[in-house]
This record gives C-alpha cells, structure tokens and sequence, in this order.
C-alpha cells in the first residue's frame, strides 16, 4: 500500500511542522518542514512521516513534499493532518546503522485513539484502544510502532494496550503533547504478521496470536 520499501527503527529523530496538505483527485500533496534534515535527503528516498513510509518527491529548503495515495490515507491518520500541526521523522535504516528500536516498515496496520494518559512522577502510561485486527496481534512485553515511535506494551486488555512512555520519549516525540481522543497511526512488529500467517493454517482452538503461542511455536 505504500510506495518502496524500506525499514525503520521507531526511534524519531526529528519532529517536522506541516506546511500545506493539498486533496487531489487520487492522491494528495503533503509538505513539511524537516529542518536541517531536508539538506541531507535526496527525491526518491524513504521517509517516516507518523509512522507512515512516504517517498520524497520534491524538496525546497528545509521543506521537503510527499505524494500520498488515497489508500494510505484511508488506513493512517495521515489526513486528519493540519498545517501546523508536528510530526515525528525518522530516514531509513542505512544497511550499516545500529538497530536501537524494532524492525518497522512503515506499513501501517491501524488507526488507534488515545484513551487515556496517566502521569506519576516521572513515569507516564498511555492507554491505546485499537482495532480488534490490531490487537490480536499485540502482545505484552511486544514491540509496537506508535505514530513511528518504537515502544514496549505493557498491557493488553480488553479493546486496548497500554505503553509506558520514558520522559525523554515525552520530549523528544509528539506524544509529549498528545491528549485523549488524539488519533495515532499504530504498526504492530513484523515477527507477529509472520507468526500469525504461518500459524494461520494450523487447526487449533486459540486463534489469537499471545506470548505462549509465540514461544511454543518457536518464535521466542
């Protein structure tokens, strides 16, 4: 659904402002300003925009613009962007660069809403409901990409999943200004889609992708 391939961390690091987000036909038109980014990208290369790979297609200073098929924008919350409003960044993984998040493609899985955000001390949970497709394939301790961010779940329950957040995550991503009712692009791990396609066949009477299935199955 999304043009190219590449792969992600889930470790941001820059946030961008959207400049202009323009509705075609079949396609809309999503610029940003990247700061000191922009110089270092070429058109063609790969790009995570909240979580969505999206391929640079113009840059002008500091701004760079993306093409975004009608597909995209109708399985992420790309087009409930404002102008104005942040936006986490994260280039592609160099074959050459550490891996300090999970594996994410920027493929995104599902929409999910903030629910709730709790903050004590210096520790902040945020609870998440989600799709059910979503979240048959979330399992606790799991990696789960969260507008791009790379984070741990800590619970699954009922229709959601909550993640706790690390202050310099808070600072350093728009989850230090996100609020209840805030949409969120969400990209379950990789390992999961594969365990679950794989399992998909197999006659058995738990459907549901949990931790105990992973590791009887080999996968952890």
């Amino acid at each position: 659904m999304f043009q190219g391939f590449a792969l992600f961390t889930g470790l941001i690091e820059q946030i961008g402002t959207v400049k202009d987000l323009r509705q075609g036909a079949g396609a809309a038109r999503l610029t940003v300003d990247l700061g000191d980014i922009a110089s270092e990208l070429v058109v063609g290369e790969s790009v995570s925009v909240n979580g969505v790979c999206l391929t640079v297609v113009a840059i002008s200073g500091t701004e760079a613009a993306f093409d975004v098929v009608r597909e995209t924008l109708s399985r992420s919350a790309l087009a409930r962007l404002a102008v104005g409003e942040r936006v986490n960044i994260e280039r592609a993984l160099r074959a050459d660069g550490r891996l300090g998040g999970h594996f994410v493609q920027g493929h995104v899985d599902g929409v999910g809403r903030i629910s709730r955000i709790h903050r004590s001390g210096g520790a902040t949970e945020v609870e998440i409901s989600a799709p059910r497709e979503v979240l048959e394939l979330i399992v606790p301790k799991g990696s789960i990409a969260v507008d791009g961010i790379s984070l741990t779940v800590a619970r699954r329950r009922g229709e959601g999943f909550t993640v706790a957040i690390i202050p310099h995550t808070l600072e350093n991503t728009t989850l230090g200004s996100a609020k209840p009712g805030d949409s969120v692009n969400l990209e379950t791990d990789i390992l999961g889609k594969y365990a679950q396609a794989l399992l998909r066949g197999r006659p058995r009477t738990q459907k549901e992708l949990t931790e105990d299935l992973l590791r009887e199955s080999g996968f952890m």
